[in-house]
């Protein structure tokens, strides 16, 4: 199968802000047509990194190619061919997601109709009220739209569903799996590990400027252990258990009553669980088979003290 072609290229990039190193030597692919997540703590580089790549900011050593361009010294040429969904800002506070539209789509040569993203982020309600009176969901999707008007082979969106309601952040996940299908590269920040398994096609974890870890979702949460667990009296005889499990797994009561059987799992530990339980003559119940997700994954690679 042919690999599709690199639209954003991230290459030993280097960010100072004076001694504080915001990224260092950080390297990325994102793929058209393809979803690439990038996910870290807070102060991980991620939002420094799509600024280099969106021409905000210059590298300090490395380079970003988007589209085989500079994002700065070709930015005449880039600008027409990207969409930027910033954090935050981007619309004055007396200008409604009507009006900002409208003005956007005659930027660009082949403008997707504003009514139609109007409808697609149901933005109706509030279409013509004054931007600082919408709600942080409403004023989300309406930068949003605004990214996308044009058309834009790359989107980079900074944290697209923050402080959506669920109903709202599905219809996000809807609209970047359309521009997938599309073939535009689309490059997202997000704090919501769920998200990131939910869409990605690639998962990129970066800490302290640097990336840790890169694959697709199933490759990232694949590696590892997995777990069987039910609940059953508690003061089971577990010893007897153990040696009827197939090799590499090992069994122990976590709690009063919830047992835990931790190896690879298949179809010959289940039948060894559920035969042990029938010979102490117990059902178990809320038997449930567990594996590592992303945020696992993460926590994992970024530890768990908070960052400020």
């Amino acid at each position: 199968m042919e690999r599709a072609p690199v639209a954003v290229e991230v290459t030993g990039l280097v960010k100072r802000y004076g001694s504080l190193v915001a990224v260092a030597g950080l390297e990325l692919a994102a793929a058209a047509g393809a979803v690439t997540a990038v996910v870290g703590p807070n102060g991980a580089g991620k939002t420094t990194t799509l600024e280099v790549c969106e021409g905000f900011r210059l590298p300090d050593e490395g380079s970003a190619r988007v589209l085989g361009l500079d994002p700065v010294r070709d930015a005449a040429a880039l600008r027409p061919r990207v969409g930027v969904m910033l954090q935050s800002g981007g619309v004055y506070a007396s200008v409604s997601p009507t009006t900002a539209l409208a003005h956007a789509a005659r930027l660009y040569r082949h403008p997707i109709p504003p009514a139609e993203l109007v409808e697609a982020l149901a933005l109706g309600r509030v279409a013509g009220s004054a931007f600082r009176r919408l709600s942080g969901g409403e004023q989300q999707r309406t930068l949003l739209a605004l990214a996308l008007v044009g058309r834009p082979e790359v989107a980079f969106l900074d944290e697209p569903t923050s402080g959506l309601d669920p109903q709202s952040r599905r219809a996000v996940w809807d609209l970047v799996r359309q521009l997938r299908e599309a073939g535009v590269a689309v490059v997202l920040t997000t704090h919501y590990l769920e998200e990131a398994e939910e869409l990605a096609d690639e998962v990129v974890i970066i800490d302290h400027g640097r990336v840790v870890a890169h694959g697709t979702p199933t490759a990232l949460t694949d590696a590892g252990e997995t777990s069987l667990s039910f609940d059953a009296p508690p003061g089971l005889p577990v010893d007897s258990l153990q040696p009827t499990l197939p090799a590499g797994c090992t069994v122990a009561e976590i709690g009063p009553g919830r047992y835990r059987v931790s190896g690879p799992v298949d179809p010959q530990l289940l039948v060894a669980v559920t035969t042990w339980c029938a010979q102490q003559g117990v059902m178990p119940e809320r038997l449930r088979t567990h594996r590592r997700s992303l945020e696992d994954v993460f926590l994992e690679l970024t530890g768990r003290e908070l960052r400020p």
